[in-house]
Order: C-alpha cells, then sequence, then structure tokens
C-alpha cells in the first residue's frame, strides 16, 4: 500500500468516528484516533480536521482536546464554541468543557 492510500484510509476512518458523534457530545482529538485505529495520532487528527473543505456537514467542532477545551484560537474559536453552545454544551469563557458530563463513550464504533 503507497503513502497515499494509507493517508486515505486514516482520514477515512477518523472522518468515519466523527460522523458518528452524537450532538450534545463532545470527543478528544485522541479519543478520535485511538477508535479510528491509530491510537497515538492525536496530531494527525487536528491536522486532518483543519483541512476540511469549507461547509463541510462532518461534525468537527464536537473534538476537542484531552484537558477539555477548545485548541482554537481567534474566529475559529468562536465558530467552535458557537456550535457547541447551540448544542447545549455548556462552555467556560476560556473555551473549557466537562470531558466528564460530555465526553462521547460509544459502546461500539464502526
Amino acid at each position: 500500500m503507497t503513502h497515499s492510500d494509507d493517508k486515505k484510509q486514516f482520514l477515512a476512518q477518523v472522518f468515519t468516528v466523527i460522523h458518528q458523534i452524537p450532538a450534545g457530545k463532545v470527543s478528544t482529538y485522541g479519543d478520535i484516533a485511538k477508535m479510528a485505529g491509530y491510537p497515538g495520532y492525536a496530531r494527525h487528527v487536528g491536522k486532518a480536521l483543519g483541512q476540511l473543505p469549507k461547509g463541510s456537514t462532518l461534525p468537527w467542532f464536537r473534538v476537542i482536546n484531552s484537558k477539555g477545551e477548545i485548541s482554537l484560537s481567534g474566529p475559529d474559536f468562536d465558530r467552535q464554541r458557537a456550535e457547541l453552545v447551540a448544542e447545549g454544551i455548556p462552555i467556560s469563557s476560556r473555551g473549557r468543557i466537562s470531558l466528564r458530563h460530555y465526553r462521547w463513550q460509544p459502546d461500539s464504533v464502526g
């Protein structure tokens, strides 16, 4: 398998997992990588989300960092915060979310 095929497979797996996060829940970059079968690839999940085309219907905004915080800044922070608040997730002014209450724990993925 070529490197290009590996990347396509990674993206397909990651996007499949993210698509399953229900409204009103969040997941971390690390959780997504692990569920997609790529433990240790949390940074790559973030990079993949940063390259989504404008208007993508993937719920990218439901993915946050392992501290339970929005990792983005500026207008992107505001956009992600607004999307999460619209789904009823309380967020501190600094972008912190309670993982204990809002972390998605799927029974099974796939």
